[in-house]
C-alpha cells in the first residue's frame, strides 16, 4: 500500500517515563493501519514535571505551527505527570492507564504507580538469565560454535542471509532464549545430509527459507554480480535446503515477507505447540 503523500505528516509524540518502547511498538501497531504518513518523536526518560513541562510545552508550540493536532502516546503512570501532559491540545492515549485501572479493579487494591517498574530488570535471576542467553547466542552465531548445544533452547538453520542471526538475537534479548545458528551450505547439499553435529538435537531446530528473488537482491548488496548472489544459485540452494529440512522432519518458514518480530512469534509458538503435555 503507498502512503497518501498530499496530506501533511501529522506529527506524533512518544512520551514515556522509561525507554519508549512499548509506546513505540503500540504507536507504530496503530497507525500502520491508515494510509498517512506520520512524523514520530519519541521522547524516553520524562520522569520529573519539570521534564513533563517541557514535552507539554514543545506539544503545544507544534500545534501553534499546525493546524492539526498532534497525537500523542504516552506510558506514563504517575497521575502528577500525566495532568501536566494533559494540558497540551493533542489526542492523549494513554497506552497504560486503562489497563491499570481494570486491574484494579478487578484486584481490589492500588498500583504502585512508581517508574520504570517494567525495566527494573538488573540484579534479578532473569536479567542473569537474559545476559546469559544473549552471550551464549553471540557465541553460536553463523555455526562458529560446536559446545555446550545441549544448552541451546533453539537452533536456527537456513541458507547465508536468510535472516538467522537478527531472528538469533531478537529471540535471546526479548525472550531470554538461547540461540544458536547454523549455516546451511552447498557442502551439506552435496552430502544430501544436516551436519553431522546437529544429529542429536534434531528437536531444537527451526528452520528459516526465502524467496529466492528477494535473497539474490540481499546478496547481491553484499557481493555485487556473484555467484553466490545469482539468481540461479539462490534458487537451487532456497529449494535444497527446503528439501532437506522436509527429509529431516524440520518445521520451516519464508522470512520473505515477515519482520523479525513475526518470526519470532511463529517459531516460540511452533516450538510451544510441539513441546510434550505437562
Amino acid at each position: 500500500m503507498t502512503k497518501n503523500s498530499t496530506q501533511p505528516m501529522r506529527s506524533v509524540y512518544i512520551v514515556s517515563d522509561g525507554t519508549g518502547l512499548t509506546a513505540e511498538a503500540l504507536a507504530r501497531s496503530v497507525l500502520s493501519q491508515f494510509d498517512l504518513e506520520f512524523h514520530k518523536i519519541r521522547l524516553p526518560f520524562i520522569d520529573t514535571p519539570e521534564k513533563t513541562q517541557e514535552v507539554t510545552d514543545r506539544i503545544q508550540r507544534n500545534k501553534g505551527h499546525n493546524e492539526d493536532r498532534p497525537i500523542v502516546f504516552s506510558t506514563l503512570v504517575k497521575p502528577e505527570l500525566l495532568s501536566i501532559l494533559h494540558k497540551a491540545d493533542a489526542l492523549h492515549i494513554d497506552v497504560m492507564q486503562p489497563f491499570i485501572s481494570q486491574v484494579i479493579g478487578e484486584l481490589g487494591t492500588q498500583s504502585k504507580q512508581e517508574i520504570g517498574l517494567s525495566h527494573q530488570m538488573t540484579g534479578t535471576d532473569e536479567y542473569e538469565d537474559r545476559m546469559e542467553a544473549i552471550h551464549f547466542t553471540i557465541a553460536h552465531d553463523d555455526g562458529q560454535s560446536h559446545t555446550n548445544l545441549e544448552a541451546a533452547d533453539i537452533i536456527l538453520l537456513g541458507v547465508s542471509r536468510v535472516g538467522k542471526t537478527p531472528t538469533s538475537l531478537y529471540l535471546a534479548i526479548q525472550y531470554g532464549l538461547k540461540v544458536a545458528n547454523y549455516p546451511l551450505i552447498p557442502e551439506d547439499f552435496e552430502r544430501g545430509h544436516l551436519p553431522p553435529v546437529l544429529n542429536q538435537y534434531k528437536g531444537k531446530l527451526f528452520g528459516l527459507s526465502i524467496n529466492p528473488v528477494r535473497l539474490s537482491q540481499i546478496r547481491d548488496s553484499r557481493r555485487p554480480g556473484s555467484k553466490y548472489a545469482s539468481l540461479e544459485n539462490c534458487r537451487y540452494e532456497v529449494s535444497a535446503a527446503e528439501n532437506m529440512m522436509k527429509k529431516n522432519g524440520i518445521t520451516f518458514l519464508s522470512s520473505t515477507n515477515k519482520s523479525i518480530e513475526e518470526i519470532s512469534s511463529t517459531i516460540i509458538h511452533e516450538l510451544e505447540e510441539a513441546a510434550p503435555a505437562d
